[in-house]
């Protein structure tokens, strides 16, 4: 028996980022060059001009969460995240910056509810590890009419000389990384394999359609490096 992480992605969550809290910050900006901080902006860019209410699933630490919140300081912003290390960081986190607009759940992703609608909901880094079916139904019913959902995660990108260029930057974070920082080494060595195998653009898109999400986007980042998928739901 394999006890509650019994789930092979709840079991590869476990794998990849046991004791990584304290360093998520740094190499999220690290090992990404700084990129990340591009990305969290494009993704803010999507949102709604007034939101009241915004749902940021597998929060982590709470990078975008806060980013979101000082945006939108009259927006009550939900960070959910399935790791607790990571959620008592973002709530000190939180603490410290005197954001009285956040709150953070724990729980995952795919089971989390509301019962006040949101404006929009984001994440980051989740999609390759997620049931994008569930999820996408989950946040369909989460959504007023005419809210938002924002998915953003890496991407295998399609053309050869572009693989090169992230063959070349994996094995970099590998020789590199994982000497300097042993905590990270199982996701530096098993994330390009679940990178080119995951299909989570495809997945998504067949959700979206499913559970009739319109004006259904999808926009690849820095050299197809990551993709920006954008839907929002019927109605007004």
């Amino acid at each position: 028996m394999h006890g509650p992480l019994q789930d092979p992605r709840l079991e590869l969550i476990e794998r990849f980022f046991s004791g990584t809290g304290p360093t998520y910050d740094f190499i999220v900006n690290a090992a990404t060059f700084g990129i990340d901080r591009r990305w969290k902006r494009e993704i803010v860019g999507t949102l709604p001009s007034r939101p009241n209410r915004i749902l940021d699933l597998a929060c982590g630490t709470g990078i975008l969460t806060f980013r979101i919140a000082r945006r939108y300081p009259a927006c009550r912003v939900v960070g959910v995240e399935l790791r607790d290390e990571y959620l008592n960081i973002a709530r000190t986190k939180a603490a410290k910056k005197g954001l009285k607009n956040v709150e953070f759940v724990l729980a995952r992703a795919e089971d989390y509810h509301s019962d006040r609608p949101f404006d929009a909901i984001v994440s980051s880094y989740l999609a390759k590890y997620a049931v994008l079916d569930s999820l996408t139904r989950n946040c369909h019913a989460m959504l007023r009419p005419g809210g938002i959902l924002v998915m953003h995660d890496f991407t295998y990108p399609p053309e050869e000389y572009l693989v090169r260029i992230w063959r070349l930057y994996f094995r970099m974070l590998q020789s590199i990384g994982s000497p300097l920082l042993p905590q990270w080494r199982d996701i530096f060595s098993g994330l390009p394999g679940l990178i080119r195998t995951t299909r989570w653009c495809e997945e998504l898109e067949r959700a979206l359609v499913r559970y009739q999400f319109e004006e259904i986007r999808f926009r690849p980042l820095t050299l197809y490096g990551s993709t920006l998928a954008t839907a929002r739901r019927a109605g007004h």
